[in-house]
């Protein structure tokens, strides 16, 4: 058995001890370079099915980095990521993105000349458009305002808009695992409330895990079930998101002012 199945074993075994189930997403020693300057340094972290998980720490510290290395752009240099039993380490973004796992990247980045409509074709092809019309309807009775913007040209719309759109794009392939990369970035606090509430009935209702990378440290502890604090490339600390909201070092390196 090779060191990454041996790996996997071992998280279930010590996920059923605990009574829990076993992660997800397991990310053992990973390390991230850009050339020769070292942005991951050794990360390890678990999420498992059914939960919201939060990654905070200040700009710059790895997050985005850590979200794009789990779905293969950049590659970890070392380490193993393990997804529903599987190691994708080496995988190819395309066939990680077949495999039930949508990301939402940082800056929205959706198609600007294509609609709101042909956007969320485009996340739809992933599986192959199928229950389109069934998800479209879902996605759009959670962000109405993109069922009134649907022949309306993406980059056109407001930027809470367009953050919705992304979110949506990504849940038209059906994910098991949701990966969420700031999606409060730049958005005033109305529609911040709007998006993470739609995160929380995502995982209350559907039942979907998610990874969620935030600076927005105060609603993202809030939401999530568990939490890490990631400090230039490295865990520095783990818990509940309440654990770590009344963290003393929490709050004053995160929280303060946070409260919106």
């Amino acid at each position: 058995m090779s060191v990454a199945g041996i790996n996997v074993l071992q998280d279930e075994t010590r996920a059923r001890a605990a009574g829990t189930r076993a992660p997800l997403l397991t990310v053992r020693g990973v390390k991230t370079y850009y050339g020769n300057i070292i942005a991951l340094k050794g990360v390890d972290l678990d999420v498992n099915e059914g939960e919201i998980v939060t990654l905070i720490g200040a700009n710059g510290a790895g997050k985005s980095t850590l979200m794009m290395t789990i779905f293969g752009s950049p590659r970890a240099r070392e380490g193993t990521i393990t997804y529903a039993g599987r190691d994708i380490t080496k995988m190819p973004t395309h066939e990680i993105a077949r495999l039930n796992l949508a990301q939402s990247p940082e800056g929205r980045r959706i198609f600007p000349r294509m609609t709101v409509y042909e956007n969320l074709q485009m996340g739809a092809a992933v599986n192959g458009g199928a229950h389109f019309e069934q998800d479209l309807e879902r996605v759009c009775g959670m962000f109405p305002r993109l069922k009134e913007r649907l022949y309306q040209r993406g980059g056109t719309m407001s930027g809470g808009e367009q953050q919705m759109l992304a979110i949506a794009r990504a849940l038209m392939s059906r994910p098991r695992l949701l990966l969420l990369d700031e999606p409060s970035l730049g958005l005033a606090p109305l529609i911040v409330k709007q998006i993470f509430s739609a995160i929380k009935e995502l995982n209350e209702r559907d039942g979907m895990t998610v990874f969620l990378v935030e600076q927005n440290a105060y609603h993202a502890l809030k939401l999530a079930h568990r939490g890490y604090v990631m400090v230039t490339g490295t865990i520095t600390m783990s818990g509940t998101g309440k654990q770590l909201l009344d963290d003393p070092s929490v709050k004053a390196a995160y929280l303060e002012g946070g409260r919106h």
